[in-house]
C-alpha cells in the first residue's frame, strides 16, 4: 500500500517533468519557425532604405533630380509600399559617355584611342590599312573642326576591330590602360581614364546600397568599356559591361567555323578583327533583353541615342520606373554644349524623363583639383 502510494507520487512528478520538457520544447520550435511576419523582429526589406542625402553629397542641397531619385528609392525599398520591388527586379541601365564618363575632349574616348592607333602610335602606325587611316583622319578633322561623317560610327567600330585585331583581350586592355594614363587635353589634373563625373558614381554607390544590380549598356566596344572601368573608381564586375561588339577567336582557327574548331589547352582568345554591331538606339534595347532578360526599372542617359532604352524601362513596366536624361550645360567645368542641353531638356518635358543639370544639381563634376582650361 505504501509502495503502491509512493509510485503513485513519482508517477505524477514525471509526468508533470514531461509536460514542462515539452512546453519548452515546443515554445523553442514555435520561436524558431516564426516567419518574420509574425515577430517583431524586422526583415532586412524592412529596414530603412539607405540614406540618400547623406551618399549623394555632391548634389546640390534643393536638385530636383535629386529628389525624385531618392524620392523612388525610398517607395520601391520600403517593404510593405504600394510600389515596393523586389530585389530580383532592380535593375539599373546606364549609358557611358556623357552619363558616367566625360563624353567628349575632342571626342568619345573610344574614337581618340582609334585616332592614337592609327595615326601617332610609332608601332603601328606604319602598319594600318588604308580604310583605318580614312576613318582615323575623319575623326582628326571632327577632332579640329566639328565636322560630322555620315556612318562614322559604324565604319570606327569596324576599324577598331581591324586595327587591334590579333591582340589577346589581355593585351588589348593593356594597351588602353596606357592610353588611360594620358592627360585630359581640355583640364588639368586628370588623366583620359579619370574622366569620371563624381556625382553620378555616387548614384551607382546609392543603387547598389539599396540592392539594385547595375549595368553599364554603351555605344562603346564592350572591351574598350572594361578597360575604362578596369582599375577605376567605378566598381564593376565585367559581365555587367555591355557595349559594341566585335569577333573573338583563336589563333590557330583560321576560317574554320566555331562549329568545327575545337579550342585546345594551347589557345587563347584574340581579337578576330570583324565588327559585329554598334549598340546604340533600338539596339541598346534588343542588347538588355538577349543579355540581362530583365527589364529595367531605372535608365540613364544623355542623348537621343538612348531614348529607346529610357522608353523601354518606363513603358508597360510592371514596376514603378523612371528615366533620368543628362544635360549637358555646365561649360565652365566640362566641354558643354547649351544648344545640346536645350534639346534635351525639351525631350525630357516630351516623354517625361528626369532632366539632370551638370551645371545646376552637381557641386563638382571631376573633384578637387580638376580644372577646365580650354573650351572647345
Amino acid at each position: 500500500m505504501k509502495s503502491s502510494k509512493i509510485w503513485k507520487i513519482l508517477t505524477a512528478v514525471l509526468l508533470c517533468l514531461l509536460i514542462v520538457v515539452g512546453c519548452l520544447y515546443g515554445f523553442g520550435v514555435g520561436w524558431k519557425n516564426r516567419t518574420p511576419e509574425t515577430t517583431s523582429v524586422p526583415t532586412e526589406q524592412a529596414e530603412s532604405a539607405v540614406d540618400g542625402e547623406a551618399v549623394l553629397s555632391l548634389w546640390a542641397q534643393d536638385a530636383a533630380s535629386k529628389k525624385a531619385l531618392i524620392d523612388y528609392i525610398e517607395a520601391v525599398t520600403t517593404d510593405g509600399s504600394a510600389d515596393f520591388i523586389p530585389v530580383e527586379n532592380r535593375i539599373a541601365v546606364f549609358d557611358l559617355d556623357g552619363t558616367l564618363f566625360c563624353e567628349t575632349d575632342p571626342n568619345y574616348f573610344d574614337y581618340c584611342l582609334l585616332k592614337y592607333r592609327v595615326l601617332d602610335d610609332p608601332e603601328y602606325k606604319d602598319k594600318a590599312s588604308d580604310f583605318e587611316k580614312e576613318v582615323a583622319n575623319k575623326i582628326k578633322e571632327q577632332n579640329e573642326t566639328g565636322a560630322s561623317f555620315d556612318g562614322l560610327e559604324v565604319d570606327h567600330g569596324k576599324a577598331v576591330a581591324s586595327a587591334f585585331a590579333g591582340l589577346t583581350v589581355g593585351e588589348f586592355n593593356d594597351y588602353i590602360q596606357n592610353f588611360k594614363r594620358q592627360p585630359m587635353p581640355s583640364f588639368t589634373g586628370m588623366t583620359r581614364g579619370e574622366g569620371f563625373y563624381r556625382p553620378m558614381l555616387q548614384v551607382i554607390d546609392y543603387l547598389q546600397a539599396n540592392d539594385f544590380t547595375v549595368y553599364i549598356v554603351s555605344g562603346t566596344d564592350r572591351f574598350i568599356v572594361r578597360g575604362i572601368v578596369d582599375d577605376s573608381l567605378l566598381k564593376l564586375p565585367a559581365g555587367q559591361i555591355i557595349g559594341s561588339d566585335e569577333t573573338l577567336v583563336a589563333p590557330d582557327q583560321g576560317d574554320t567555323d566555331g562549329l568545327k574548331y575545337v579550342y585546345d589547352d594551347n589557345d587563347k582568345l584574340v581579337l578576330g578583327g570583324e565588327f559585329i554591331v554598334k549598340n546604340l538606339k533600338m539596339n541598346k534595347v534588343t542588347v538588355i533583353e538577349q543579355e540581362i532578360g530583365e527589364q529595367p526599372v531605372l535608365s540613364f542617359g544623355n542623348s537621343t541615342g538612348d531614348a529607346s532604352m529610357a522608353e523601354y524601362t518606363t513603358s508597360n513596366n510592371p514596376y514603378k520606373s523612371l528615366a533620368f536624361m543628362l544635360c549637358c550645360d555646365d561649360t565652365e567645368r566640362e566641354n558643354g554644349n547649351a544648344e545640346k542641353a536645350d534639346k534635351m531638356y525639351s525631350l525630357c518635358e516630351e516623354f517625361d524623363w528626369v532632366p539632370i543639370s551638370m551645371k545646376n544639381d552637381w557641386t563638382t563634376i571631376y573633384g578637387d583639383g580638376v580644372t577646365k582650361t580650354a573650351s572647345e
